[in-house]
């Protein structure tokens, strides 16, 4: 005979809590968006990662790597190899000479770099702030870090701030500013002026640049790139951030870094350590490879990448959109006013659904959903038989 088995007995005791910081921020609304494509077989130009190979160098190398049996720990805040090319790197193309031994931590992709920064320099109190559009995790990783954030306006067509309105969010409390220049999503290029009046606020308040330069050699138009920490008084208090992900598509391999002043670095390698201890080592052996490519190679990148925007410009434009031309990046926000949706959400729904292809709903940007109801943004790091299956499908739009 079976022994009988006890009864369940009802919990009188709640669920344990959970964080409150986690019920302030959704799901990535981009990372969601891929999710659609994959299920409704959607052309996908919402997430940031290009379709087609790396360079066959750096994936040797990679291979190189594993075959010699780099496949331990490096050293947590990045192996030596790494280290000396990032600041190599960076002293040719800024003119500032960067201590490897104290001035660099590479982490788990820009992501990572972003929060460990964000985590090192926050107390209870502190505010950041941030211009929006913003790349949808700043605002989570101010939250989680602890700071309160403080949201500045770039506007359309050409995504200026008002400098009054960023003075009047800098206050006692500010921490840090936010700074992604060449700007996702907006493709917007900061020009020296504007770097200057986000200095002096800096200065004037004594507050860090965590400047995230990740598509530092996507530019168009005669742009040019301007590293925050080149600028008069901004060496001892910027925190750059950047990473192998774009500019030699690797998105998945999730090697980036920060380069800052020795205290601020070593603050940084303290929570980069209890975070994710280190990143992978033969990865950044095979970025080590890379950021020693000559010129030629980042002269082609950004070329072909100019194609690639005029190439989906032309798509858009033809399908009904109207385009804000990015300067920088890969990326083209839109104004989809003309479609006669109530708002960019239930567009974006369609459009993944109903025509097949995949774009973020601009609202996803802004503090407010509100503020981004009429815009979608797309990518151009693609295949031109990605952007001729688009083209088909977009087409559909003038007769909808």
């Amino acid at each position: 005979m079976n022994p009988a088995k006890p009864s369940p007995v009802a919990s009188t005791h709640p669920s344990p809590r959970l964080s409150a910081k986690a019920e302030r921020f959704t799901e990535s609304v981009i990372r969601e968006m891929t999710r659609l494509a994959l299920k409704h077989n959607a052309v996908n130009l919402s997430q940031g990662f290009p379709d087609f190979p790396a360079p066959a160098e750096i994936k040797r190398a990679a291979q190189d790597a594993i075959a010699a049996d780099i496949n331990q720990y490096a050293i947590t805040w990045g192996s030596k190899s790494l280290r000396n090319a990032i600041a190599e790197k960076f002293g040719h193309d800024t003119g500032l000479a960067i201590d490897p031994e104290r001035e660099i931590t590479v982490c788990c992709g820009s992501t990572e770099a972003m929060m460990s920064a964000m985590m090192a320099i926050i107390n209870p109190g502190d505010e950041v702030v941030v211009f929006e559009p913003f790349y949808e995790n700043y605002g989570p990783d101010a939250i989680l870090s602890g700071a309160t954030p403080r949201f500045v306006k770039l506007r359309a067509p050409d995504w200026t701030f008002d400098p009054a309105e960023l003075a009047a969010a800098f206050g006692p409390s500010t921490k840090a500013i936010i700074l992604n220049t060449p700007n996702n999503p907006t493709g917007k290029v900061f020009e020296r002026a504007e770097l200057e009046a986000i200095r002096d606020l800096c200065n004037r308040w004594n507050a860090f640049a965590i400047t995230d330069e990740i598509y530092e050699h996507m530019l168009y138009d005669g742009a040019k790139h301007i590293s925050m920490a080149t600028l008069d008084g901004m060496r001892d208090r910027t925190i750059t951030i950047n990473a192998l992900s774009k500019t030699y598509s690797v998105t998945g391999w999730r090697v980036g870094w920060t380069i800052a002043p020795p205290e601020a670095t070593a603050a940084i390698r303290k929570v980069h350590d209890f975070l994710t201890v280190g990143a992978a080592a033969p990865l950044q052996e095979a970025g080590a490879a890379a950021l020693k490519f000559p010129q030629s190679y980042y002269d082609t990148l950004a070329h072909e990448y100019a194609a690639r925007r005029d190439r989906l410009l032309g798509i858009l434009t033809s399908a009904g959109f109207r385009c804000f031309k990015p300067r920088g990046a890969y990326y083209i926000m839109t104004d989809i006013s003309a479609f006669g949706f109530p708002d960019d959400a239930a567009f974006g729904r369609y459009l993944v659904t109903e025509i097949g292809v995949a774009a973020v709903p601009g609202s996803s940007f802004y503090q407010n959903p509100a503020d981004g109801r009429t815009h979608l943004r797309f990518t151009f790091c693609k295949t031109e038989k990605t952007f001729q299956a688009a083209a088909e499908r977009l087409a559909k739009l003038k007769s909808a």
